[in-house]
C-alpha cells in the first residue's frame, strides 16, 4: 500500500496535488448543492460566480504583481489561493460582495510580494488576505459581511476533506505535523465545549463537523513556503496554531476573556497568521539566487550541476533545496522541485545537485539541464532533517538507492572520518556515479553487473534489488549502527522494516517523484 501511494502521488508535484484535491472538493460541493443537500446561502449560481471572481482576481493580480516585482509568477499558487478562499467565505451573487471577495484575492496575492523576506512570503496568502479584508472593511466603515466563515467544516464534506488532507500530508511527509495540529485543536475545542455545558458526543461532533480543523491541517498549516525547515520547528508551529484555533472556546475554561483587537479576534485565519510569524521567528527562511557555474555528465543518466549562491548560504549536510525554474510548457510536475544537496557546506557559496535524467524527463528537468553557465535559478528554501547525529562516535549504516546517494555525498565529503558503511544499490554497471568521491569509503556496491574497476575499499555483491537480508549479510555489525536510508520510495519501503529490527535507529529520505 505504501509503495502504491508513493508511486501514484509521486507522479505529480505537491502543488498540483493540492490543486487537484481542492478542485475535486469544489466539484463535490457543487454537486451536493445541485441535488439539494446544501441550501441557502449555497446556490450553484452563487458558488460558480464566486469561484470565477476569485480565480480571475487571483490569477490577474498575481500576474500583474509579478510584472511589477520583475518576478515570473507561479500560476498554480494563485489558483490554490483562490480555491482556499472559496472554502473560507460564503458564496454570493451580490455585486458588492463579489467586489470585496475579489479584493480579498488581490490582497492575498499582494502579501506574497509585499510581505516577503528575501524572496519568500512570510504569511499564508489566503489567511493573510482574509485578515486584511476585515481590517480594510473596518477602515471603510463597512459592515463585516465579507468575513471568513470557514464553511468547509461540514459533516457531509468531512470524508472528502479528510481523504484529500491525508493524501497531501502523505505526499509532503508532514503527517506528524498535521496530526499534532488536529489533536491539539480538537482536544482543546472539546474541552471548551464541555465546559460550556455540552455533552461529550456533541462536543466531539462539533469539533469534527463544524470546524475547519481537518481542512486547515492539510491545506494551510503545512503550507511549505511558510513552514520552518526543521521537523521540531514545524511541530512547534503546528502546536501553536492548534492552540490558537481552539482559543476562543478554550479561553473561558481558564477564566480568560478571548482577545480582540479592533475588528479582529483569534479566528482560524488569525491563528494561521500568528503561527506563520512564529515560524518566521524560529527560522528566517530566505530565497537564494543561484548562478550556474558548470554542468557535467556523471553517467549516461546522471548529471551534476554546480551553482554559486549570490549571498552567503548555510545548510547542514544531508539537507535539500527547492529549486524554481520557470519555463514554457510546464507539465504536471510543475516548475518547482526539491533536490538533495550533494556538496558539503562551502564558504564560497558553492553547492551542487546530482540528478537522474531518464529518457522521458519532466519539463522541469529539461529546462534545468538546458541552463547555460551564468544562468540564474531561485532556491525557495533549504531544509530537511536527514542529518547525522551530533555524536560523531555513533557508527552509521548508509543505504542508498541510485541517485539517493546524493545526501550521503554531502555528509561524507564534510565528515569522511566517521565510522560509516555505505550500501549502494545501482541499476547497472554503467550507472555508478561518484566512484572517485567515494574512494576510501567502505562501500558495498549492489547491482546486476560488476563495474570494470572498483576502489579497494569497495565490495561488490551481485543482486538486482536491495533487501534487508542482503544488507545484514554484508554488514555483520548492524546492531551497533544507526541506519540512514535514501532513495526511491519502493526501495526505502522494502528495506526499512527489516533494518528496523536489526539497527539501533532508522532515518529515511524518500525521493518522491524519483
Amino acid at each position: 500500500m505504501r509503495d502504491l501511494l508513493d508511486r501514484q502521488l509521486g507522479r505529480v508535484t505537491m502543488y498540483r496535488l493540492v490543486t487537484i484535491a481542492l478542485a475535486l472538493l469544489v466539484v463535490v460541493m457543487i454537486a451536493y448543492t445541485a441535488v439539494g443537500t446544501f441550501t441557502e446561502p449555497f446556490t450553484v449560481k452563487g458558488q460558480l460566480l464566486t469561484l470565477a471572481v476569485l480565480l480571475v482576481a487571483s490569477y490577474v493580480s498575481n500576474r500583474l504583481l509579478g510584472l511589477a516585482w520583475r518576478i515570473r509568477p507561479h500560476t498554480e499558487s494563485s489558483v490554490i489561493t483562490a480555491l482556499l478562499l472559496f472554502f473560507m467565505f460564503w458564496p454570493s451573487t451580490k455585486l458588492d460582495d463579489l467586489v470585496w471577495l475579489g479584493t480579498t484575492a488581490v490582497l492575498a496575492n499582494a502579501t506574497k510580494y509585499v510581505l516577503a523576506w528575501r524572496g519568500r512570503h512570510v504569511l499564508n496568502p489566503a489567511a493573510a488576505g482574509a485578515v486584511l479584508a476585515v481590517v480594510l472593511q473596518d477602515l471603510f466603515g463597512r459592515d463585516l459581511s465579507i468575513n471568513a466563515t470557514w464553511w468547509i467544516g461540514s459533516e457531509k464534506l468531512l470524508p472528502f476533506v479528510a481523504l484529500g488532507v491525508f493524501l497531501v500530508l502523505w505526499r509532503t511527509r508532514r503527517l506528524a505535523v498535521g496530526l499534532l495540529f488536529v489533536l491539539i485543536a480538537g482536544l482543546l475545542t472539546v474541552i471548551g465545549l464541555l465546559d460550556s455545558g455540552g455533552t461529550f458526543k456533541a462536543a466531539v461532533e462539533a469539533a469534527a463537523y463544524s470546524s475547519p480543523i481537518v481542512f486547515m491541517a492539510g491545506f494551510m498549516v503545512t503550507e511549505p513556503l511558510t513552514l520552518p525547515p526543521r521537523r521540531w520547528q514545524q511541530l512547534v508551529v503546528g502546536a501553536v496554531m492548534g492552540s490558537l484555533v481552539a482559543w476562543p472556546l478554550f479561553a473561558p475554561v481558564l477564566g480568560i476573556e478571548p482577545l480582540t483587537v479592533g475588528p479582529l479576534f483569534v479566528s482560524p485565519e488569525v491563528s494561521l497568521v500568528v503561527g506563520n510569524l512564529v515560524a518566521f521567528a524560529l527560522a528566517r527562511r530566505r530565497g537564494v539566487s543561484l548562478v550556474l557555474e558548470k554542468s557535467r555528465a556523471l553517467t549516461p543518466e546522471t548529471r551534476e550541476l554546480t551553482f554559486r549562491a549570490k549571498r552567503p548560504l548555510t545548510f547542514e549536510p544531508g539537507q535539500y533545496a527547492e529549486l524554481t525554474v520557470p519555463h514554457a510548457g510546464v507539465d504536471g510536475r510543475g516548475s518547482r522541485r526539491s533536490f538533495s544537496i550533494s556538496s558539503p557546506p562551502s564558504p564560497d557559496g558553492r553547492l551542487s545537485f546530482a540528478l537522474r535524467v531518464p529518457e522521458k524527463s519532466s519539463s522541469f528537468k529539461k529546462a534545468l539541464l538546458a541552463l547555460e553557465p551564468g544562468d540564474t535559478v531561485h532556491a525557495t528554501g533549504i531544509g530537511g532533517d536527514f542529518i547525522w547525529p551530533a555524536d560523531r562516535a555513533v557508527p552509521l549504516l548508509l543505504v542508498a538507492g541510485g541517485i539517493g546517494i546524493t545526501p550521503f555525498l554531502s555528509q561524507l565529503r564534510h565528515e569522511s572520518f566517521r565510522d560509516a558503511v555505505v550500501v549502494y544499490g545501482v541499476s547497472s554497471a554503467d550507472e555508478v556515479p561518484f566512484v572517485e568521491e567515494l574512494a576510501g569509503i567502505r562501500v558495498v556496491l549492489v547491482g546486476p553487473g560488476r563495474p570494470s574497476a572498483l576502489p579497494q575499499s569497495w565490495t561488490y555483491v551481485e543482486a538486482s534489488i536491495l533487501s534487508a537480508e542482503l544488507i545484514a549479510d554484508s554488514v555483520p555489525d548492524l546492531a551497533d549502527r544507526r541506519a540512514y536510508i535514501s532513495g526511491p520510495p519502493a526501495m526505502v519501503n522494502a528495506v526499512r522494516p527489516g533494518l528496523a529490527k536489526r539497527c539501533k535507529r532508522i532515518k529515511t529520505d524518500y525521493f518522491t517523484g524519483y
